[in-house]
């Protein structure tokens, strides 16, 4: 029996590719997306930093094979200025390229480490109430004593905007329990609209590095900023932690896996099955193979050797240990 179509979803994606490792993982991306969902509506947008004051060293990925590749697999790209951030913090990419994409059409940012493993047709994406990844450790602030707790820090940013700071707490949750106040991984987030959730995240990120409030005194911003600002954007656009439903992203139909190395040590089988399917093609190796970590980890097998290393239903408790078991190997390749 025939399977119903689907109406499709239409939404746009951003990732960011510059010159070096990022171009890379975005071709990976790019190569998952076009694998899981060949017939994808929206347009893959891949953004990248103009060469500027603020970009001392040309970011831009230069013609060749590698953007080729992102070219046939359905990527356009388009750039933008950095007027706020560039190359001394680079992950404010993420909120100056929002600008370049169509206004009114709903988006989803993705970092570009990341594998699209499933249907994205089949994610109850809201974009009325935008989202962001759940998948995070307690990396912001850092509570120690002699800086104030997280609910001052964070009540003092949320006052500072004019938000509701006690409806944004999960209040199940202990006050000295950093999942109480609402906190993302900035790997993924989503809205109706770039233009109005990029120029709030620029005007709450450019505000907090400049002028913090003094309850931030002793927490530092880099690398941070960028999450800081973000559930404050979401807050304010009437988002939140439910947005979207667990499981999905993060989940069946994504994979935010860092680091190749990291891959390797804690993804599950699916993951690396599709990794090393994706990157099989000669047309594929011939361009891949000229990044140093995935010569070695991929295509030398030695990301399959890191990965007897670790037992993935007992992995250790935080990234940071699992990072330092990879790096005594001399397999910590980025």
């Amino acid at each position: 029996m025939k399977q119903p179509i689907r109406p499709a979803k239409v939404f746009n994606i951003i990732i960011i590719a510059q010159r070096g490792r990022l171009s890379f993982e975005a071709a990976l991306f790019a190569l998952s997306l076009r694998h899981t969902n060949p017939d994808f509506a929206g347009r893959l947008f891949i953004a990248t930093p103009a060469h500027n004051t603020l970009w001392p060293q040309d970011p831009s990925l230069a013609a060749g094979p590698l953007r080729d590749l992102l070219s046939q697999q359905g990527g356009e790209f388009v750039e933008f200025e950095s007027r706020d951030f560039g190359q001394t913090y680079p992950y404010g990419n993420k909120i100056e390229a929002l600008e370049v994409l169509p206004a009114g059409e709903p988006f989803v940012f993705f970092d570009s480490d990341t594998l699209i493993t499933g249907d994205l047709r089949d994610v109850p994406f809201d974009f009325a109430r935008p989202g962001a990844s759940l998948r995070c450790e307690g990396t912001w602030p850092k509570i120690t004593e002699k800086t104030p707790g997280h609910a001052t820090i964070w009540r003092a940013l949320y006052d500072r905007y004019g938000l509701d700071f006690t409806g944004s707490l999960d209040c199940a949750r202990h006050a000295t329990d950093w999942r109480r106040y609402l906190y993302f991984n900035a790997g993924f987030f989503y809205y109706r609209c770039p233009k109005v959730f990029g120029q709030l995240y620029r005007a709450y990120a450019v505000d907090i590095r400049n002028d913090p409030p003094p309850e931030l005194l002793g927490q530092t911003l880099d690398p941070w900023l960028d999450q800081v600002a973000l559930p404050l954007v979401i807050h304010a656009l009437g988002g939140g932690r439910d947005s979207l439903p667990h499981g999905f992203l993060d989940g069946r139909h994504s994979c935010h896996y860092r680091f190749i190395p990291l891959l390797y040590a804690r993804e599950s089988d699916a993951v690396v099955t599709l990794l090393e399917e994706l990157t099989s093609p000669d047309h594929v190796k011939s361009v891949l193979d000229n990044h140093p970590p995935y010569r070695r980890l991929i295509y030398e097998r030695h990301g399959l050797r890191l990965r007897q290393m670790f037992d993935q239903s007992a992995l250790p408790q935080t990234e940071q240990m699992i990072r330092k078991t990879i790096k005594q190997t001399g397999l910590w390749l980025r």
